[in-house]
């Protein structure tokens, strides 16, 4: 966990543009955020990008990456990814380039523990793109593409939906989640080339239907979690050894028993501690918790908070571990909540700010 900052910087990704190319509100919002307080002060936004969906921050803080979720950009088909150089005392974001992701709807940007390679998810075009972080933050041309093929059971899933990449603690394998496929693929990344090969074995199957969306690791390395988009469950991996295994031992609701009506989970999250999970309901409009085993990482449902807005979508803890905002993108509105430390339930906070179909939040501290 990082030392206690005066305040750190909240960058908010939005959907900006519903349909024609006129954007219709600023992409990106940038607030002050004080973690003592959880309180939000707005300092700006950016007008001047496209969809910027999901956002994601250079290993030392300095450079932001926005994906452009568009089916044509640039007078390409396929979406974007764009880079900005930040001003981490102002907040202030300028442009530094952009690339094509050359796959439609791109929704997902990650960066290595390197810090030398940025992986897209195409989620239409149901593919992977990397690409290399040059000098000064520039992304480089397209180094790898992997295009997913195949199909599930359910209706979403007729084809390939590439949803997420990250990079496991080691940082020699890529894995990625595919919605359509029911699948997290696994690709050795080379470090000289910049190339991907599937590895062996080439992935893990979840339950048929279940749709894998976000993926994070337990802060311990031991530990691997999916929140699955369409059957609104967790999957729990036990990492084994260290060629890129993984276990399935657990598989549990997010939703509250009884609760009949539509669903579809968005986002996943461990507190720094590593004591508690948390994942984002569109539907029943919650987010659930769970408490995790420490020799075991297995979960227990503690309870359900409601975001108090439609359609949370993805949603972020503050560095320092005491907030929790909530990005709502049918009511517009981001909520923060208090984390109880023992327990890791959540409060309800009196801020509310309202931004216009908020998706990503994404905390930097702030250089003062």
């Amino acid at each position: 966990m990082p030392p206690l900052a005066t305040s750190f910087l909240v960058y908010v990704g939005t959907y900006n543009i519903a349909k024609g190319p006129k954007e219709e509100h600023p992409g990106i919002f940038i607030f002050r955020f004080d973690p003592c307080t959880g309180r939000l002060t707005a300092t700006g936004n950016i007008q001047n990008v496209a969809n910027p969906s999901f956002l994601c921050t250079s290993k030392c803080r300095n450079f932001l990456y926005a994906v452009n979720e568009l089916a044509e950009f640039n007078g390409q088909a396929g979406g974007g990814v764009t880079a900005f150089a930040i001003n981490r005392q102002t907040g202030e974001l300028t442009a530094l380039n952009s690339q094509s992701t050359a796959g439609a709807h791109p929704c997902y940007v990650s960066i290595d523990q390197t810090g030398q390679w940025l992986a897209v998810s195409n989620y239409t075009g149901g593919s992977l793109a990397l690409f290399p972080l040059q000098n000064y933050g520039h992304i480089g041309p397209l180094c790898a593409f992997e295009q997913h093929k195949g199909h599930g059971i359910a209706p979403q899933q007729k084809t390939a939906h590439v949803h997420s990449a990250i990079m496991e603690p080691s940082n020699r394998y890529l894995l990625v989640a595919d919605l359509g496929l029911d699948k997290i693929a696994i690709y050795t990344l080379d470090h000289k080339s910049g190339t991907l090969k599937p590895h062996e074995p080439l992935g893990v199957s979840l339950k048929p239907g279940a749709g894998p969306r976000h993926m994070v690791f337990h802060p311990n390395g031991r530990f691997f979690y999916v929140v699955n988009e369409l059957d609104s469950t967790v999957t729990v991996f036990a990492c084994i050894g260290k060629e890129g295994a993984l276990e399935q031992i657990q598989m549990l609701p997010t939703l509250p028993a009884g609760f009949a009506g539509f669903n579809a989970c968005a986002d996943i999250h461990v507190a720094a501690s590593g004591k508690f999970l948390y994942a984002s309901n569109r539907g029943h409009d919650s987010v659930a918790i769970f408490s995790i085993d420490h020799h075991t990482g297995m979960l227990s449902s503690t309870g359900h908070v409601s975001t108090q807005g439609r359609n949370p979508r993805n949603f972020a803890i503050d560095p320092a571990g005491n907030f929790l905002l909530v990005a709502n993108q049918d009511s517009h509105t981001l909520v923060t909540f208090k984390i109880d430390p023992a327990m890791g339930l959540l409060s309800p906070t009196t801020q509310t700010i309202q931004v216009p179909s908020p998706v990503c939040v994404l905390f930097v501290e702030q250089s003062l």
